[in-house]
């Protein structure tokens, strides 16, 4: 109960739980036995998978099997998967890790109140972020509460599902060994698993199985890529749309970031008797206590920009789940078929880039040192791009034009040009693709009573106050909380959009409060359209050319995404 109540006091939403009961009844006379939270039914701990540890550990998961005729208590959360216990990047994740288990894949279902079995709603399956090291579906800035209230206003009400799937060493350990038995993308597998009972169970709880829409931010963001191109295209997705939130596809996942931390790990723990790729070590590995192998792995994580900012336990092509690295996947058509969203922040990666940086030797350093692979010349023409003279300070802030120079090379190589480069191929393939930068936060002054520096603008994780439909999330822990009239404008129309677009397929809907004329992302001939949410030009705008608004022609995404998405530089970003 001490998760539930550490999430209740996130969100000014939750006064307490209310006391009338809910029961969810499904095939073999099983029920689900919910709560009222906030005027939305609320349904916790709903297992999808088998328990993952001991000899099922790292193993493709197993479809928890109902015994007919139990009652499940779906009022208490489940645990959430092997991961450090406390905080983990406040105030980007307000969540309080209090208990892990491997026995942890579990959802989390939130619907409209009095939603009847028949009412066939749109579903949004949402797949947490932080760096597939942490995370759990009871995250307090992702509740989805408020976004389900605000979709019920906006006159298309949708159910939301959130998961637990296996992070780090547990997810997405990789070896030979692991490879040969199909165990390799085991967090991966674990959310094909989660999508696919939602797909199979949804109508029971007043969902729609032609309508699912998967969404995830960060890591999340990556696996909503990695879902469409599971398996080569070669089987039906589980769903029909897709949200990638700050990233769509990650440099390093054909790199060594993963197999040198598995390396790392054997090594540590004392499973290297022969080879970090033989099954004697994969069996040494299971034979360990959960917190013993956690805390192995914390032991020997790294995090620094060498080591890919502590992305290293990445989606390994496997030859099954991902039978081909990502860019060629891309390139190649072999995805399925579904329409997608996908979009970054205005200043996506600026709190996590060097806040110290201040000359152009210090640029260099900072992109030479997460791309090592990259020739030195081909950085400096990179940064050539980006001449230093483009960027300049906001008022108030010691954070140099350096600084912000790095950091807009830093967002675009990770979290904007990847992006459109899978909505280019996506829309090659005749998929329908709409792009966002969103621009606008209430982070700003929290973060800088933390690192008592001001001026990082609009960063990840910034949308969730707003597509979450609840600003309140971050009025916690004494942190600065001063909101306009249009934060909140912007959290009503951002959330009905995010539920607009799994309802309809598309964000923009006549007569609804969503953002207006946010078209598909190749609609303007020899163009690309991005849409700016938030902030002072708000609307459709163009790469350049008449119809650009400031904010996307000052970006110069044609010149320096031709550039980021070249044969040459996918090869240094090793996807």
């Amino acid at each position: 109960m001490m998760q539930l109540s550490l999430l209740l006091a996130a969100t000014s939403l939750v006064p307490a739980i209310a006391s009338k009961s809910l029961v969810a009844n499904v095939e073999d006379d099983v029920k689900y036995v919910g709560f009222e939270r906030n005027g939305v039914e609320v349904f916790l701990n709903i297992q999808y998978g088998q328990d993952t540890g001991g000899a099922n550990r790292f193993k493709p998961p197993k479809l928890f099997a109902r015994t007919p005729g139990t009652t499940y208590d779906a009022t208490k959360p489940g645990h959430p998967c092997p991961q450090q216990l406390g905080q983990w990047l406040p105030p980007l994740m307000l969540g309080n890790t209090t208990d892990i288990s491997e026995d942890c894949l579990n959802l989390n279902l939130v619907r409209p109140k009095d939603c009847h079995k028949d009412a066939k709603l749109p579903v949004m399956v949402w797949i947490h972020g932080g760096s597939f090291w942490t995370g759990s579906n009871t995250e307090p800035t992702t509740e989805p509460d408020g976004l389900v209230l605000e979709s019920v206003k906006n006159g298309l009400p949708v159910i939301h599902v959130a998961m637990n799937y296996r992070l780090g060493l547990f997810g997405f350990a990789q070896s030979d060994a692991l490879q040969k038995e199909g165990s390799e993308n085991a967090g991966l597998r674990d959310q094909r698993l989660a999508i696919e009972w939602v797909r199979d169970n949804i109508a029971h709880f007043g969902g729609d199985p032609s309508r699912i829409t998967i969404h995830g931010q960060s890591s999340g963001g990556l696996a909503v890529g990695m879902q469409l191109m599971a398996y080569g295209g070669t089987k039906p997705l589980p769903f029909q749309r897709g949200i990638c939130q700050s990233q769509a596809l990650e440099p390093g996942i054909t790199g060594n970031f993963t197999i040198d931390a598995m390396t790392r790990l054997v090594n540590y723990i004392g499973c290297n008797a022969t080879s970090v790729h033989s099954p004697e070590t994969i069996s040494c590995l299971r034979r360990f206590d959960t917190d013993t192998l956690y805390s192995a792995a914390a032991a020997t994580y790294i995090s620094d920009i060498s080591h890919n900012i502590g992305d290293i336990w990445l989606p390994v092509v496997d030859g099954d789940f991902l039978p081909a690295p990502p860019s060629q996947l891309a390139i190649e058509g072999r995805f399925g078929d579904s329409t997608y969203m996908i979009g970054w922040m205005e200043d996506d990666v600026n709190y996590f880039t060097d806040h110290s940086i201040a000359t152009p030797n210090d640029t260099f350093n900072f992109i030479q040192g997460y791309l090592p692979t990259m020739p030195s010349s081909a950085v400096q023409h990179l940064l050539s791009l980006y001449p230093a003279s483009e960027f300049s300070p906001p008022p108030g802030t010691t954070l140099t034009a350096e600084f912000y120079r790095t950091a807009r090379v830093f967002r675009d190589i990770i979290m904007t040009c990847q992006p459109i480069f899978l909505a280019e191929h996506m829309h090659k393939k005749g998929n329908d693709v709409y792009l966002y930068d969103f621009n606008q936060t209430i982070l700003d002054p929290i973060l800088a009573s933390i690192a008592n520096v001001s001026g990082f603008g609009a960063v990840h994780t910034s949308e969730f106050a707003y597509i979450f439909g609840n600003l309140s999330h971050y009025n916690v822990s004494n942190y600065p909380f001063n909101p306009t009239p249009e934060d909140y404008a912007s959290a009503r129309r951002a959330s009905r959009t995010w539920s607009t677009f799994a309802a309809l397929g598309h964000p923009s809907e006549n007569g609804k409060d969503t953002v207006q004329g946010f078209d598909e992302a190749f609609s303007v001939p020899n163009n690309t359209a991005i849409y700016v949410i938030g902030g002072p030009h708000e609307g459709l705008s163009t790469y350049d050319g008449p119809k650009s608004h400031p904010e996307i022609k000052s970006q110069r995404l044609r010149e320096r995404c031709a550039y980021i998405n070249s044969p040459e530089m996918i090869q240094w970003l090793q996807y």
